[in-house]
């Protein structure tokens, strides 16, 4: 797969502000600071799309990047941080919430978790939530480069026990540095687009 084509996001905040162009979603999820600009960044080639932040809790809209005109990203406000007041959580989540359920164009969701960390209570309640409307989802363990070869098996261990996969869910150790994983999420798009044809 090759990435020739990104548009500046559409910026949503409501339904009636999502694309309308029927195209499939892949839906981008992750706690703050878990990397999720980053992820983005590197899948699509570009340096600074989405704009990766040392605040946590800077992305606070649903943002549509259109790529190669033929699907979007959906960036999604990072979830678990804990200076975001309540009432901007409660917002959050009704956004998520509403988009999660509702959308027809959703095929697919990427949900990011740390490798150098068991997952946290956060993670597993979104995975198991997304598990609740049954819908497909990929594990995408980001800052995989950050963890020697020694403790790697504990840790591929330890992230798939700690969230209990379900079964067709996969788990794919990914790093923006060393690019390790990009090869895989390619060939999970275009089966998803596939499928969708």
């Amino acid at each position: 797969m090759e990435i020739t084509n990104v548009d500046e996001p559409i910026i949503a905040v409501r339904i009636s502000q999502y694309p309308e162009d029927k195209k499939p979603e892949f839906l981008i999820l992750g706690r703050s600071n878990v990397g999720k600009s980053s992820f983005i960044n590197t899948i699509v080639n570009r340096k600074n799309i989405a704009r990766t932040s040392s605040k946590p809790g800077k992305t606070q809209t649903l943002n549509f990047y259109l790529i190669n005109k033929e699907f979007y990203f959906v960036d999604v406000p990072g979830y678990g941080y804990a200076a975001t007041n309540k009432k901007q959580i409660e917002k959050f989540g009704i956004m998520i919430e509403e988009y999660l359920k509702q959308r027809l164009y959703l095929k697919h969701i990427f949900l990011l978790v740390d490798y150098r960390h068991k997952p946290t209570e956060d993670d597993i309640l979104m995975y198991k939530f997304l598990k609740y409307y049954n819908l497909p989802v990929t594990i995408i363990c980001t800052k995989y480069d950050k963890v020697g070869r020694a403790l790697k098996a504990k840790q591929d261990d330890l992230i798939k026990k700690t969230l209990n996969l379900a079964l067709g869910d996969e788990i794919v150790n990914f790093s923006s540095v060393t690019k390790v994983g990009k090869e895989r999420i390619y060939e999970i798009i275009e089966n998803v687009i596939n499928k969708n044809a």
